[in-house]
């Protein structure tokens, strides 16, 4: 899937700026661990790439600022879900 000219961590550090995207969604695209998406970025990229790990750096930064906002926006569907499956009950 990655060429031998260029490294994977480029290519995932490439698509995580160009997408604007989280660690997970990379990881989905790729077909690879969350781990594995991460190392690269986090490690190999800072020595491989400087620029486009700064750029990385910015974006999985606004990520985790943003991570409380799509759990609880999750947490909200799950149990609007439920409410509309268990015929209008507000009690779980």
């Amino acid at each position: 899937m990655f060429d031998a000219e260029v490294d994977r961590c480029v290519v995932l550090g490439r698509y995580i700026t160009e997408h604007d995207c989280t660690v997970r969604e990379a990881a989905a695209v790729f077909g690879i661990s969350k781990s594995t998406v991460h190392k690269d970025v986090t490690e190999k990229l800072k020595y491989r790439h400087p620029v486009l790990f700064g750029q990385v750096r910015a974006v999985m930064s606004k990520n985790k600022a943003e991570r409380h906002l799509r759990g609880g926006e999750a947490t909200r569907m799950k149990y609007e879900k439920f409410r509309r499956s268990s015929g209008g009950s507000d009690k779980l």
